[in-house]
């Protein structure tokens, strides 16, 4: 009987663990690309933060991030490298970092730099969040945001590095 309890504890454990780290941000890579692509094609929401392994502001606002991750279960946050990931964002025009690109479904509501305080990455998520189907229609039409929408489509930008 003590064996079966701590089996039981030990599997408990273990399926609390992979709940805890799917809340986590998810580095975008090769083999996973399918994975935010989903969540595209359902008209989920995704926040993905454009970076570079060797920027010690990145590196430093990983952690808020994931904290973001936690925080906000119904987006999917992804880390993505550009130098790694150069065959999906290598076109982006990233002009500092970090960058974020907030997308539902196949409509980006934001493209651009952050200050590197997760508490305004938050602000800007729920606004995002906040707005209803045809607000988001509205504000991707125009200006720079209508541009997004071909230039910077995270769905399509997966899709075509898909070999």
């Amino acid at each position: 009987m003590p064996t079966t309890l701590a089996a039981t504890t030990i599997a408990a454990a273990s399926q609390l663990l992979i709940c805890e780290l799917a809340m986590y941000s998810l580095a975008l890579e090769s083999n996973n690309r399918d994975q935010i692509a989903q969540v595209l094609q359902n008209e989920g929401w995704v926040v993905a933060c454009l970076c570079a392994a060797w920027c010690n502001t990145c590196n430093g606002y990983r952690k808020g991030f994931d904290e973001l991750a936690v925080r906000n279960p119904s987006f999917r946050f992804t880390w993505i490298d550009i130098e790694d990931q150069a065959d999906v964002v290598g076109d982006l025009d990233v002009v500092n970092f970090p960058t974020l690109l907030l997308q539902k479904g196949n409509a980006v509501t934001f493209f651009g730099p952050v200050l590197p305080d997760p508490h305004v990455a938050e602000r800007l998520i729920q606004a995002q969040a906040e707005m209803s189907a045809g607000e988001i229609a509205k504000i991707t039409a125009v200006g720079d945001r209508a541009a997004w929408q071909e230039k910077c489509n995270l769905l399509h930008l997966l899709q075509a590095a898909v070999p």
